[in-house]
């Protein structure tokens, strides 16, 4: 009796180590039928990334389905993309490619490519004519990458440049080193979607170091909580005229004799320019930390006014009844992405659903945050120091029974 009491203790403790680390609640609906939920980015810092540890149940503690969807999928569908009129496409093998538009407004000062996904890096000048003739420079030797759309076979690119009043518009890609990319079409999307949708993540802390001996600048930003992470917006008041390699990098581990090293890994690279809008979309980042180095030169740092963060947000959609409660969870890092029905309907569901918002927000507390005020019950390692003593009661209670039932055979 004793043994089976001691076993059923260890599955209950286990059982309390599987639990879920962050709650919500989602707003009551008023009808019933599919809903849009938002996920705020405090729900994602404690989610895994790609969300299989997230769990809509109602007040039965049912799961109820879901499946997510990006901002990005909803808003840049082609149905909301305006084309330009491609003057032409001139590919000179192993040397360029030559794109010439036609601007249709006013005054543009930037324009989005359809790109058929391609994991490659382009350098690209951008000019500017009125007659076809003459052209004059807007952009030169900029940087076009990630490339890659994992969702779709296409990835829509937004470039920016000077404001300008061109007629016409010439990209020029070097194609020396890489195959030419194909470019489908080229234009605006009907309303703005890219600044607009983007969720700003506010950093805890940003430092500044000048590396003079390296003529670079080094500026280390950490969050609270991990974040994730895909644009960035430099604001820099001097000087009046730059041009800055820069790469961001973030810190990873790799295994070397059998020890945990960390290592820097790039994960962008991009030009500050005085002529541009300084606004870059990265590969997703998803951390507490990562840095940003700028190559100075022979010139003087910069001075920033700001640098904000952007997340692009990402919605469920689920299936919730009216009046009824339900609750979210996450954050239980056992758990892997679920497998729901609803997944092969998404293609059917309309885009003007109600929306549900998550509110109430609650988080257990880290256990290394109060480290300090632990009683030594409350430390890992006595619970494991719990675990081991009763392995070895059961080892010897064990063997007491074996050795009972053999003195009962020989009696």
């Amino acid at each position: 009796m004793k043994l089976n009491n001691f076993l059923i203790f260890l599955l209950a403790t286990n059982g309390l180590l599987a639990q879920h680390t962050t709650t919500a609640k989602i707003e009551i609906p008023k009808e019933n039928g599919l809903h849009k939920i938002v996920l705020p980015a405090e729900i994602r810092s404690f989610s895994k990334e790609e969300l299989g540890d997230f769990r809509i149940v109602d007040s039965k503690e049912i799961e109820v389905p879901y499946y997510v969807i990006p901002q990005e999928y909803i808003d840049k569908t082609p149905h909301f993309f305006s084309e330009c009129k491609i003057i032409s496409t001139n590919v000179l093998p192993k040397n360029k490619t030559t794109l010439i538009f036609e601007n249709p407004k006013t005054s543009i000062d930037s324009i989005v490519l359809c790109i058929t996904n391609s994991d490659v890096t382009k350098t690209y000048s951008i000019s500017g004519s009125n007659d076809q003739k003459e052209w004059f420079g807007l952009v030169n030797n900029s940087k076009l990458s990630d490339l890659v759309n994992t969702e779709e076979t296409v990835v829509f690119k937004t470039i920016s440049f000077p404001l300008t009043s061109y007629r016409y518009i010439k990209f020029d890609f070097n194609d020396k080193k890489t195959l030419p990319i194909n470019i489908l079409k080229i234009g605006f999307f009907a309303s703005k979607t890219t600044s607009n949708i983007l969720e700003e993540i506010h950093p805890k802390n940003i430092k500044f170091q000048q590396i003079p001996a390296e003529k670079k600048t080094r500026i280390y930003i950490s969050f609270d909580h991990p974040q994730i992470v895909n644009q960035i917006h430099f604001k820099i008041s001097s000087p009046n005229l730059f041009l800055r390699n820069t790469q961001i990098y973030v810190n990873k581990k790799k295994r070397i004799n059998h020890k945990a090293v960390a290592f820097p890994e790039n994960l962008s690279s991009f030009e500050l320019n005085s002529n541009t809008k300084n606004t870059f979309t990265i590969p997703q980042f998803f951390g507490k930390e990562c840095f940003i180095e700028i190559e100075n030169q022979d010139n003087p740092p910069l001075t920033f006014s700001e640098i904000r963060f952007f997340q692009k947000p990402i919605s469920v959609i689920a299936d919730l009844k009216a009046n009824q409660k339900y609750t979210v969870e996450t954050g239980n890092s056992k758990l892997n992405s679920p497998d729901y029905d609803l997944e092969n309907f998404k293609n059917r569901m309309g885009s003007n659903l109600p929306e549900a918002k998550i509110y109430d927000i609650k988080h257990e507390i880290s256990q290394k945050t109060n480290v300090q005020n632990k009683s030594f019950w409350q430390e890992s390692w006595f619970m494991w120091l719990c675990i081991g003593l009763g392995g070895i009661v059961i080892v010897f209670f064990t063997m007491s029974l074996v050795k009972d039932m053999k003195n009962n055979s020989t009696i």
